[in-house]
């Protein structure tokens, strides 16, 4: 479980050490933070040959007051030392862990960015987008923007949101918004819209049409992905943005904020337009010119499948992993 909990995290722990035991590993790879933590020191206390832990992305900015991030910090240092290798998903996120949160030295961190199935959302595109329209009784004349994520602070939808009535404001072309995804700041959200002035529609409980929709949760994003024009991302951290990739994938255009490792799932100006998390005006202007140029959006579009197909893919992240998997262990033989 993610909060921290002694009674409950040193029971995890003492499990984790008992599987171990039975299990008798080569390597144990841990991901997140608090999971990262346990796991690692239990395998370093049984002598486990090969520990690596994988950062998806860090929380020592944007989430936490200054002391509790710094308390993280101390931790992660500390795993660190117990590990033979680190993953970073991209150059961006090893520059952050060792030059500016110093966890630590760049030589044992390994950069393997991450690797998905990807078929599916370049598969029956026309079909899926022609449904998810109708459903969401969408014209085709209308531009769709779709953000998805969890609803919570780090997302940043209030620059989103601040982005949208400027767009409405000033566009010549008919638009309509989808949240997709839910969490505690969905009341924040619509009281947000409701403060814009931006009409919105639950889609659980309406199908009336509205600038804004909000659709909870949505299982199958490539049928969300197909039936958008536009994929918005107004994050003020990011690990890997999956979304983004997803979108790429899907051949579509984006428009989203320059933080944690977006630089490295994107090519800004070819297959995104980026901006900086402080700064609403550019956001809301390239989102804005999007929605305004549908020349520029099937350009856009064009580049995206064929950058992550290669980058991200499932095959490659296993051709990583092994190689680096057998790296390890060759040197603990020697």
């Amino acid at each position: 479980k993610r909060p921290i909990n002694p009674i409950q995290d040193l029971h995890a722990y003492q499990k984790i050490k008992s599987i171990i035991k039975e299990f008798k590993p080569d390597i144990v790879h841990t991901h997140a933070a608090k999971s990262g933590f346990i796991g690692r020191l239990a395998a370093y206390q049984l002598n486990v040959p090969v520990i690596i832990h994988t950062f998806h992305g860090h929380v020592f900015h944007s989430y936490f007051n200054s002391v509790t991030s710094g308390f993280y910090k101390i931790l992660e240092r500390y795993a660190a030392t117990k590990s033979d290798a680190i993953i970073a998903i991209s150059e961006k996120q090893k520059y952050e862990l060792s030059q500016i949160h110093h966890i630590c030295s760049p030589e044992k961190i390994r950069v393997i960015p991450l690797g998905f199935e990807l078929e599916k959302f370049s598969e029956n595109s026309e079909e899926k987008r022609k449904s998810f329209r109708a459903h969401y009784n969408v014209d085709e004349d209308e531009v769709v923007i779709a953000i998805i994520g969890r609803l919570v602070p780090i997302k940043n939808h209030t620059l989103f949101l601040e982005a949208l009535k400027e767009v409405k404001e000033k566009t010549t072309q008919k638009i309509r918004a989808f949240i997709v995804g839910d969490g505690e700041e969905r009341k924040n959200i619509e009281n947000k819209a409701t403060e814009l002035q931006i009409d919105y529609v639950d889609a659980l409980k309406s199908k009336e049409k509205a600038t804004l929709t909000f659709t909870s949760w949505i299982k199958n994003i490539d049928w969300v992905n197909a039936g958008a024009d536009i994929i918005a991302l107004s994050s003020l951290n990011e690990g890997t943005p999956v979304s983004l990739i997803e979108a790429q994938a899907s051949s579509k255009p984006i428009v989203s904020t320059a933080v944690g490792g977006i630089e490295n799932v994107v090519i800004q100006g070819e297959t995104a337009l980026l901006c900086d998390k402080e700064d609403k005006a550019h956001f809301a202007r390239n989102l804005l010119a999007l929605v305004e140029s549908k020349e520029l959006r099937n350009k856009m579009s064009k580049k995206g499948k064929s950058f992550v197909f290669e980058q991200f893919h499932y095959k490659r992240l296993v051709k990583d992993m092994s190689q680096l998997y057998h790296q390890l262990l060759a040197q603990k033989v020697k």
